[in-house]
């Protein structure tokens, strides 16, 4: 039972980062890729932050944009790393401990939000690092405190008898 469960985690995580990766790196962003990177990180990056957010609950609130962009993005970029609450502290237990977990994810999402402007496969900003470290930290929480805890018994650090 305990290997079963190990795969079918396994599996979803796998499952889990590429669409991940899919959506993070491989969306086309053509118009950019002939522009220097130092250009494109100065036109393309946000380093303000709550600068998206405030904007797009602006834009929202005044009716000048129509709901579907602001809500895929904030909702998107929180829902996107959701899962990463409870795939971290499976794969390895000293990341069910709230500070390293804590750590460890800022530096992932921001290492990926770096390679997408190192890409062009997107842009730097700071608002999607905190929207998407709510997301894991909403996911962190929800898996902290409920049954669903009960997986980690199978966790991939663990000796499966």
């Amino acid at each position: 039972m305990k290997r079963t469960m190990q795969v079918i985690i396994i599996t979803s995580f796998v499952l889990y980062a590429f669409i991940l990766l899919r959506l993070l790196f491989f969306t086309s962003r053509g118009y950019w890729s002939n522009m220097p990177l130092f250009e494109y990180a100065k036109y393309s990056s946000n380093i303000i932050p709550l600068k998206t957010i405030v904007g797009y609950i602006s834009a929202l609130s005044d009716g000048r944009m129509n709901t579907d962009i602001p809500i895929r993005n904030l909702v998107g970029n929180i829902l996107a790393f959701m899962p990463m609450g409870f795939y971290l502290p499976f794969i390895c237990s000293k990341l069910s401990k709230g500070k390293v977990y804590i750590c460890i994810v800022v530096a992932i999402i921001f290492a990926v939000e770096v390679l997408q402007l190192l890409t062009r496969r997107g842009v730097f900003d700071v608002d999607d690092i905190i929207l998407n470290n709510i997301g894991a930290l909403i996911g962190f929480a929800i898996c902290s405190c409920t049954p669903i805890r009960g997986l980690f018994k199978y966790r991939l650090d663990r000796k499966v008898d």
